[in-house]
């Protein structure tokens, strides 16, 4: 799927009315994710705060009816770019850290972590454990000779 000028402008204005709606409180909001969520059907894409509550919608023109196979990983790395072009307002929500940007599926389902913001760090990225279990079994061998 190739991203074109209208689906970037449309994600970016998406990901921007979420960083307004997290700026200049006293208080940090204790929220840990800010879920995303993709219609493949629609094309809409959703943010939901913790709770569930509707954080931003719209609908991006190039998605609706998109019956790619690889649809969600696409759109993971459109939007995990525009993240990242942002990443002036996003590392500074008025959030309580560590927080991140999660990806779901049409049925809410986990998807993909598509950016973790922490005090000192940003990991900008697909799945934040790839290869753990690998580095784990390694490290049980070597400990166990």
């Amino acid at each position: 799927m190739e991203a074109n000028n209208a689906t970037i402008t449309q994600i970016e204005r998406f990901i921007r009315k979420i960083a307004q709606k997290f700026t200049s409180q006293e208080e940090p909001t204790l929220m840990t994710d800010i879920h995303l969520s993709i219609s493949q059907d629609t094309g809409e894409l959703l943010a939901f705060d913790d709770n569930d509550n509707e954080i931003t919608r719209c609908v991006v023109s190039g998605w609706i009816d998109n019956k790619e196979p690889d649809f969600y990983d696409s759109a993971a790395a459109v939007i995990r770019a525009v993240i990242e072009s942002l990443h002036e307002s996003v590392d500074n929500l008025c959030l309580l850290k560590p927080y991140s940007f999660v990806l779901e599926n049409d049925e809410r389902e986990h998807f993909s972590e598509l950016y973790l913001v922490d005090s000192d760090i940003k990991i900008i990225g697909g799945d934040l454990m790839k290869g753990l279990d690998e580095d784990l079994d390694k490290f049980l061998d070597e400990l166990m000779k």
